[in-house]
């Protein structure tokens, strides 16, 4: 089983507390599947992630799409704190640097931190 396999999403497989696995979509945790061993509740969970596919197409909704398979601007906006905003465009200001620079280094930094 691959991330391939099911267009992307990640699946949760684990045993729950009435002793059935349960696999899920970590990004979709409402599609699920149960069974009494793992590979089957993948198996299961694959069946279930076909007939919700031909549910949003029946409905002429879009399919969702895995985040690791989309396409991303590299822009979003983020609402803070204005005493953070103004201490973010003073050290901007200092180093020589667009606000939008120094949060962009920032992110980075930490990024590589705990990835």
């Amino acid at each position: 089983m691959t991330q391939k396999d099911f267009d992307g999403f990640t699946v949760n497989i684990f045993l729950d507390e009435d002793n059935e696995w349960l696999a899920h979509f970590v990004e979709l945790p409402h599609i699920s599947a149960f069974a009494d061993h793992p590979d089957e509740a993948v198996k299961e969970l694959k069946e279930a992630w076909e007939l919700t596919k031909e549910s949003y197409r029946a409905s002429g909704q879009e399919i969702p799409v895995a985040p690791a398979n989309k396409n991303y601007s590299g822009q979003f906006n983020v609402r803070l704190d204005k005493r953070i905003h103004r201490a973010l465009a003073l050290e901007a200001a200092k180093a020589g640097i667009s606000l939008n620079a120094l949060v962009a280094q920032k992110l980075t930094k930490e990024a590589q931190i705990s990835g």
